[in-house]
């Protein structure tokens, strides 16, 4: 521990220094790293093969990809996306060149946030997978199928990384403590909080650590407690990518959740969500979004209630308002839930479009002059206050061309129970009008 701190010279940071130098080594992925599984059995084959290696920080990405060259004495050539370009790209493949016409040896490249690079530069290393120059090696945090070329998607294999457990994170704390950090004694709730504030990432663990030694080592090396930590650990947020899949995957957790009427997990899902840094007028956005298509005319309340949830926290802000968003949350769980209106709207919407522009039938146009009603607009029409019930029976309102249709479907949920009786009971009276349609007709005969 001593030399780790001792010397003046550049030292590299823990989580490059333990970093695992064979596989049996490395930590978690064990549904790829484990006896018969997809990467143990590429490292036992003795062929690399391109692929893309696809999962959140600090989960053995870049590990992987080292190993792999070792495993199979190929050159490793690292570039990032974030700091590379296409003369990169180029020098890569100039010295892959080198390496098999003069040492007769395989190029694996490695391409970290390889989601960075466009559609050209992703391109520019095709021909060279192709031809077998190089073994293409990619990493990202993003879901390839968005942000890696089909063209180069076709060619790699993908693997999905996983964060590490809190299991997982506790051997690597141990491991760590013992090989590097023997002077280091933490107490049992400082450790779980390290694990925690840890969130699956082992770089951050081991940085972590790091900073902490460093701490500790200012106070004569006392024993650390959860006190001592979490005053010496900056305010973070839980593993949270507002731009990335991870955001998309969250809230699509939130929203069906509330769909299946699980209050427990929507609220989960929504202080996750916030305490991952997320907009909480975004989210009260999306609750509103909720109460209109999943649970509709089933219960309108919950409309009012979303929007009045946003208005709330624009009034109060954190952390009372996000109090109004949990329990809007809440209410749209245990809401009975319709998305007949959000199915009828875009029925209609469809017929709109496909049946072109249908003209409105004469009884229903606005008639303000002479010319107009001469023409017969507005003749006929029924003015539904003056009929019995309110209800003009028989009366006619779609254009002539598409007939009845029917495009709302009310459940026998909520309040759309009640609306569903008094659709029967129009249509009812709809019925019973045109029967005495067609009897005045057969009796003029």
């Amino acid at each position: 521990m001593a030399e780790l701190f001792a010397s003046a010279a550049p030292v590299a940071p823990l989580a490059e220094a333990l970093r695992p130098t064979s596989l049996d080594e490395v930590i978690g992925q064990t549904q790829l790293l484990g006896p018969g599984k997809p990467l143990r059995i590429a490292f036992e084959s003795g062929k690399a093969h391109s692929m893309i290696l696809w999962g959140p920080p600090g989960v053995g990405k870049t590990t992987l990809a080292r190993l792999m060259a070792n495993a199979f004495d190929a050159d490793f050539i690292a570039v990032s996306a974030v700091l590379s370009g296409v003369k990169e790209i180029r020098d890569a493949v100039d010295r892959a060149e080198r390496n098999l016409q003069a040492h007769g040896r395989r190029t694996i490249l490695f391409v970290d946030e390889v989601h960075r690079f466009n559609k050209s530069q992703q391109d520019a290393f095709l021909p060279h997978v192709e031809r077998g120059l190089i073994t293409f090696i990619g990493a990202t945090t993003e879901n390839p199928s968005f942000e890696v070329n089909s063209a180069l998607l076709s060619r790699a294999a993908v693997y999905v990384l996983t964060p590490l457990t809190a299991e997982e994170l506790t051997v690597l704390l141990d491991r760590t403590i013992e090989r590097s950090l023997p002077q280091l004694r933490l107490s049992g709730p400082a450790r779980a909080l390290l694990v925690d504030y840890a969130d699956g990432d082992a770089r951050r663990l081991l940085n972590i650590l790091e900073h902490l030694a460093v701490a500790a080592e200012a106070r004569r090396w006392a024993d650390v407690d959860e006190e001592f930590l979490r005053s010496m650990l900056a305010q973070t947020r839980r593993l949270f990518d507002k731009g990335g899949e991870q955001f998309y995957d969250q809230i699509s957790a939130l929203h069906k959740s509330v769909r299946g009427s699980n209050a427990d997990a929507a609220l989960y899902w929504l202080t996750r969500m916030l305490d991952g840094g997320a907009d909480p007028l975004y989210l009260g956005r999306r609750l509103v979004r909720m109460a209109i298509e999943d649970v509709g005319l089933a219960d309108p309340r919950a409309l009012r209630i979303a929007l009045d949830a946003c208005e709330t926290y624009e009034r109060l802000g954190s952390p009372e308002g996000e109090l109004a968003l949990a329990e809007a949350a809440l209410y749209l769980a245990f809401a009975p839930k319709s998305n007949a209106a959000y199915v009828a709207f875009g029925a209609a919407r469809e017929a709109a479009k496909s049946t072109g522009s249908q003209p409105v039938p004469l009884h229903l146009r606005n008639a303000p002059t002479r010319l107009m009603k001469q023409l017969g607009y507005g003749r006929a029409y029924r003015y539904a206050h003056d009929e019995a019930e309110g209800y003009a029976a028989g009366e006619r309102y779609m254009p002539e061309a598409l007939g009845e249709r029917h495009f709302y479907q009310p459940t026998e949920r909520g309040l759309e129970a009640r609306i569903r009786e008094r659709m029967a009971a129009l249509r009812e009276l709809d019925r019973r009008a045109a029967q005495g349609e067609r009897a005045g007709e057969e009796g003029e005969q």
